[in-house]
């Protein structure tokens, strides 16, 4: 409901008469604000209680009506407030000039004062359903920032339960999913500046790459205990089941796919990575022989961070290796088992990977 009584208007003129017939028509239903000068004006309308209006006289000495006006627009508190030039000029050129400059209206004297207080009421009735509309944008893209925030920290949580299902299965792998997740992001950012990754590995990529990184090795719940908590080497035909986890991890992440309501974006990466970051860069790897270009850039970023944190971490079938043993058979493993550039950017920064093991250290890596 609008409240006449609880709004302030500014009159500015210079002459003493006007204000006080201005001040007496409108004291009765407002509160009334005057300023004899705009240099005056100003210093006024910069302490609060801020007016809800201002009537502008345009010829005043030293600063005039336009240039109160453009120090008003100028400053991000005041810009907001609607005036309303009252003159005595009363072409039509200046009319549209006040209206062209951004006033609000334009009234020239002798002042009617139906018209005036018909016209100051129009206007602040436009202000305050202007500043509903702010006030109610601003609650509504707080609630929307809050309601996506929930979104993502539920989304990050069930990432890191569906991931912790597979740590269950094969309990020894501790931080696992922490380290290789911190691998594949600072991989990836180290990567950016290059011309073979560069428009691949946008901001965005990243951000959903390393959102998608701890589903990796999903497929492993549908791998027996006795294989995968085996602490010697594996038949033949235990090795075949145990590399079916490549493709039962992308299956689950397509059927979770089918089930939403629409597309999803972190999860095509995470079928990428779960299906195939056990391939090789020669094509000897698994499941489907992939080689080269042909294996996806996220595949080929995992396997790099996988292989990394499974050789320095302790597994039911071996002891952790150090790191300068380790670094030395990455090295080994370039154009072979990885993707030679992504080599060189992983080495080239090697003890920065190393930080990341020891800041998610557990009892299985030293």
């Amino acid at each position: 409901m609008f409240d006449t009584n609880s709004k302030t208007i500014l009159v500015v003129d210079d002459s003493p008469e006007n204000l006080t017939v201005i001040s007496e028509l409108l004291q009765p239903q407002y509160r009334v604000r005057v300023a004899t000068s705009g240099q005056r004006a100003l210093q006024m309308v910069a302490n609060q209680p801020y007016p809800d209006l201002i009537l502008l006289d345009v010829m005043m000495p030293g600063m005039d009506g336009y240039q109160v006006f453009e120090h008003l627009r100028a400053d991000p508190i005041t810009c907001t407030i609607p005036v309303i030039f009252v003159t005595a000029m009363d072409s039509m050129e200046s009319e549209l000039h006040g209206l062209d400059v951004g006033a609000v209206d334009y009234i020239t004297k002798p002042i009617l004062p139906p018209i005036i207080l018909a016209r100051i009421r129009t206007q602040l009735e436009l202000k305050q359903a202007r500043d509903w509309l702010r006030d109610e944008n601003t609650y509504l893209e707080a609630e929307i920032a809050k309601r996506m925030s929930e979104n993502e920290l539920i989304q990050k949580v069930s990432i890191r339960a569906l991931a912790h299902l597979a740590e269950i299965r094969d309990p020894e792998t501790g931080n696992h999913i922490l380290r290789t997740q911190g691998y594949v992001q600072h991989l990836a950012v180290a990567l950016q500046g290059h011309p073979r990754f560069s428009a691949t590995l946008t901001d965005h990529y990243i951000e959903l790459l390393t959102r998608s990184a701890p589903l990796h090795d999903i497929g492993k719940v549908g791998i027996p205990d006795a294989i995968l908590q085996k602490p010697g080497k594996l038949t033949r035909e235990e090795w075949a089941v145990m590399k079916t986890h490549a493709k039962l991890g992308s299956d689950a992440i397509e059927m979770a796919e089918r089930d939403a309501t629409r597309s999803v974006e972190f999860l095509i990466l995470a079928k990428e990575i779960a299906h195939w970051h056990h391939e090789k860069w020669d094509g000897s790897g698994y499941p489907d022989a992939l080689e080269c270009d042909g294996i996806p850039v996220s595949a080929r970023i995992m396997a790099l961070a996988d292989v990394f944190d499974a050789l320095i971490s302790r597994r039911v079938y071996k002891e952790p290796m150090a790191f300068d043993e380790v670094k030395t058979i990455i090295a080994e493993g370039r154009g072979r088992h990885f993707d030679p550039d992504m080599v060189d950017a992983f080495l080239a920064d090697f003890d920065a990977f190393c930080a990341i093991a020891q800041q998610h250290l557990d009892s299985t890596v030293e």
